[in-house]
């Protein structure tokens, strides 16, 4: 038996049109949300090598590069500390980075490293980050550039690079 919609649709096919629109819907937005991080990681490439003032008042608050008087929050802050890197950290040297930038919002954390590893396993599941086995199995997190999506660094051959300090 199935239930009849008005226009003669059975509720299944609609229910399956709107499942394949908001897979669709997903999808885009995991890939939209992965090109922002790659043109901010870009301008801040860009504001090191060429200082700041290269980058106008209007794109440093685009991709937050700028002081203000409201701090950012904790996933914002893991973004940063993962595209501002120039490896992939473990989840406690990205809690290290974070606590140098802002002790205060480690602090409010109840458990720092259970955070950080929820807030970059959501941020792996968007597509913005990924992470790497070591050659001791431990977990190092990268932001996803285009060219991380091409050719996967081996993690086995660059040990330092997961190593903590």
């Amino acid at each position: 038996m199935s239930t009849q919609v008005s226009g003669g649709e059975h509720v299944e096919q609609v229910v399956e049109r709107l499942h394949q629109e908001l897979d669709s819907l997903l999808k885009q937005r995991a890939a939209t949300i992965k090109k922002i991080g790659i043109i901010k990681q870009t301008i801040f490439g860009l504001a090191k090598l060429f200082g700041d003032d290269v980058i106008s008042e209007e794109i440093r608050e685009l991709v937050d590069h700028r002081p203000s008087s409201r701090q950012p929050g904790f996933t914002q802050t893991c973004r940063m500390v993962l595209m501002e890197s120039g490896r992939p950290l473990l989840t406690q040297e990205v809690c290290q980075e974070i606590k140098r930038r802002n002790p205060a919002l480690l602090a409010r954390q109840k458990d720092p490293l259970a955070s950080a590893s929820t807030v970059l396993n959501r941020l792996a599941s968007y597509g913005e980050a990924r992470f790497l086995a070591n050659d001791r199995g431990r977990r190092a997190w990268q932001w996803v550039t285009e060219n991380s999506d091409q050719q996967p660094p081996s993690a086995s051959g660059s040990r330092g690079a997961f190593e903590e300090e």
